[in-house]
């Protein structure tokens, strides 16, 4: 079964990355620059994944925008967010699991790393 995946980046050279990373025939890919618009495309995609940076430009962050998937009556039953982020403090991290995040990853990251959590993340949906 193919599911919609959602990268979430303002660097467009780490989308490509990760775009590569996750390309298969497992996954319909998406991608967002900024969080208002990756909170509009995840109410219309309903992605089953969802790779999220932390710092981007606009009104909504990455932390914002995984509490908003994680409190929707919908997503929140069927969306996986990993937060894949250059802030890896301890503070970070806390705060990405306190909004909901399923994973919290931080860059440089390992495409190979990154591969075998969402796989073992959605599994064989």
């Amino acid at each position: 079964m193919i599911c919609n995946a959602l990268i979430v980046d303002d660097q467009s050279d780490i989308r490509k990355l990760i775009m590569m990373t996750m390309q298969s025939e497992k996954f319909e890919l998406y991608e967002a620059d900024n969080g208002e618009d990756a909170w509009r495309m995840a109410c219309n995609l309903r992605p089953c994944i969802v790779l999220l940076d932390v710092m981007m430009p606009g009104s909504l962050d990455g932390f914002q925008v995984c509490e908003k998937i994680k409190t929707d009556d919908m997503l929140k039953l069927t969306t996986k967010v990993i937060m894949l982020t250059a802030r890896g403090q301890t503070a970070d991290v806390e705060r990405g699991h306190a909004v909901g995040c399923d994973a919290y990853m931080v860059k440089p990251f390992s495409p190979l790393a990154l591969s075998g959590l969402v796989e073992k993340l959605i599994g064989s949906e």
